[in-house]
């Protein structure tokens, strides 16, 4: 019955949405201040970023003196599991991002869910992603924060309730760098205590302390409106589980600044003992002002 009311709950949050950015396209107006493709996408916790690894990129194409509202919603499907994330973004004079996201963890094989609420904060401390010589650089924080930590106090979490994520990320946009195609890479430094981004809690019995975990993205714009590239996410092992590291191959569409759609191949490795769990991802990510 749980899974039946999820699948319904996904499908219909599926078709609202499409519709909605659809609707949005030709409605909303977004700022002309920078290159398009070049505010990145959302991230599965909310801020601006690819799909797995935050950016220094602020979401949305406000400029110096403009502000930005984004909405997108994201849905990873794998053998074993769903996660569904609903999340809206703001971003003030190219300089201040904030975020709000919940993330849904459907467990497709036991029944029941998990729910993560995270609240985030993006500062840009130097340069641009395009036009100045050194890249992009920006400080971030996230708190998350468990609706119910049963399953994290049962799999041997320390914290089954909230945990703070800090990150300092540098990305840069390389005009005409791979036989003429513009180029992308960032790489970013996380201080973390999460599980499984903290769907499982903060902290275990094999670590209790803050771990400085790696992320890196590179992609290449074949056009103005597509984009290909890959992402890795490191992540520690508090629990003993296991716990492994991430990779996706991703493909973005972008045909026009007030709408993105991503399609990735996820590998996401043992989860709470399911090994090998992979699968499709999708996002959609529309501007709203």
């Amino acid at each position: 019955m749980a899974i039946a009311k999820t699948n319904k709950w996904c499908l219909c949050w599926s078709k609202s949405l499409i519709i909605f950015l659809g609707l949005l396209s030709p409605i909303a107006k977004a700022s002309d201040g920078k290159l398009i493709g070049t505010a990145g996408l959302n991230q599965l916790e909310g801020s601006g970023g690819g799909g797995i690894v935050a950016w220094a990129t602020l979401a949305g194409y406000d400029s110096r003196d403009q502000i930005s509202v984004n909405a997108f919603g994201t849905q990873v499907n794998l053998d074993d599991y769903r996660l569904n994330v609903l999340g809206v973004s703001a971003s003030f004079y190219d300089r201040v991002e904030i975020s709000l996201a919940q993330q849904r963890f459907d467990l497709k094989t036991l029944g029941g869910d998990i729910k993560q609420n995270i609240y985030a904060a993006k500062y840009r401390i130097y340069g641009d992603v395009v036009y100045s010589t050194w890249p992009q650089l920006s400080l971030g924080i996230q708190h998350k924060t468990l609706d119910d930590g049963s399953i994290a106090s049962a799999v041997g979490a320390t914290d089954d309730s909230s945990g703070t994520d800090l990150y300092l990320a540098a990305t840069k946009v390389h005009l005409g760098a791979i036989a003429g195609f513009n180029a992308l890479w960032s790489v970013t430094a996380r201080a973390t205590k999460a599980n499984q981004l903290g769907l499982l809690g903060f902290g275990g019995i094999k670590n209790d302390s803050y771990q400085i975990m790696a992320e890196a993205s590179v992609a290449v714009l074949l056009s103005r409106h597509l984009a290909v590239g890959a992402e890795y996410r490191q992540k520690p092992d508090n629990l003993g589980l296991g716990e492994e590291d991430w990779f996706d191959l991703f493909i973005s569409y972008i045909p026009s600044k007030n709408l993105s759609v991503t399609l990735a191949w996820a590998e996401l490795g043992s989860i709470a003992g399911a090994k090998d769990q992979k699968g499709l991802y999708l996002s959609l990510n529309g501007q709203l002002w």
